[in-house]
């Protein structure tokens, strides 16, 4: 069984330390962990306001006005469940040992990108030519 990693509650990565030791892969767990929580906990807010408010409308301007608050709400939602499942591939990485590295470069990915967005898989440099090529792409 692993070894729990002490972290004080203001510990930030830091360059001058080596690039995902205990401490960084441990900060980026909990960070992902608790973002993950967070939107699983608004997803049961979103079910349970979805249930209390079925209620029959009479006037059709606001009933067309609360369909369209559910059909955003839902929207809303499933990014948000498409993003927990980026967080648990996150995870998973962390746990075998892939976090924090890009996907095609295999190069570590900087921890200002991966603090901003913990669910990086690519560098900065290398997202931004898979944008460009995705733009190229498209246009035509």
């Amino acid at each position: 069984m692993k070894q729990e990693v002490f972290l004080p509650d203001d510990y930030r990565p830091a360059e001058d330390e080596p690039f995902m030791n205990e401490r960084h892969l441990e900060y980026f767990r909990r960070k992902l962990l608790a973002w993950k929580e967070d939107l699983l906990a608004d997803s049961r807010d979103t079910i349970e306001g979805l249930q209390d408010s079925t209620r029959n409308i009479p006037d059709v301007a606001d009933r067309a006005s609360e369909e369209t608050d559910r059909a955003l709400e839902l929207r809303t939602r499933d990014r948000q469940r498409k993003l927990v499942g980026k967080i648990d591939a996150a995870l998973r990485r962390i746990e075998h040992g892939e976090y924090g590295y890009c996907e095609a470069t295999g190069e570590p990915i900087s921890l200002k990108r991966l603090d901003a967005r913990p669910i990086a898989t690519l560098s900065l440099e290398a997202q931004e030519r898979h944008e460009r090529r995705e733009k190229v792409h498209r246009d035509d």
